[in-house]
């Protein structure tokens, strides 16, 4: 039950509506339509793990029940195409950011050709200077003394992502 949670929490981390693009929301509509042909405006909660495998994620069931009773909170057995949105972006981003670190880890490969895992700070300066021309030498040495704040000279992958990602970790 746990390891059920624990995808539940994964899934819902930081994950808006808002956040899918006009294709997603269409895909997304067009699934929903297919399982509501009557046009009632809702689904039966009993079809989204046949959507959502439709749309390439296969979840066990008790997974999928912990999902349904989230996004139905009244306990109706039925779900408007606004929640199953809401649920189906829980997905849909996951699989972007999935995407996005495949990217990253592809992109750090390239720029660490010895295999050693780091890439030095020098590599990352001609870098971030490809991505933003706009940044200034202050504004790179300010990123740069931030990443590697050990002074080694040498950014791993996790630091990588931070710089790419904006993450804070």
């Amino acid at each position: 039950m746990l390891r059920h949670m624990s995808l539940v929490a994964r899934n819902t981390k930081n994950v808006d509506r808002d956040e899918l693009t006009k294709e997603q929301i269409e895909l997304l509509r067009n699934a929903f339509n297919a399982f509501d042909p009557e046009k009632n405006g809702y689904i039966n909660t009993a079809m989204v793990g046949t959507i959502l495998s439709m749309l390439g994620h296969q979840l066990d069931d008790a997974t999928l029940a912990d999902i349904i009773a989230e996004v139905d909170e009244d306990g109706s057995g039925q779900i408007e195409f606004e929640e199953f949105t809401t649920l189906a972006a829980r997905f849909l981003v996951e699989e972007d950011a999935e995407a996005m670190m495949q990217e990253l880890k592809e992109a750090f490969r390239l720029y660490d050709k010895e295999g050693n895992g780091y890439i030095t700070t020098g590599v990352l300066r001609e870098i971030l200077r490809e991505l933003d021309d706009k940044l200034t030498n202050d504004d790179l040495d300010m990123m740069i003394e931030e990443i590697d704040s050990d002074g080694s000279g040498t950014v791993d992958f996790d630091e990588f992502m931070e710089v790419m990602t904006g993450g804070d970790d």
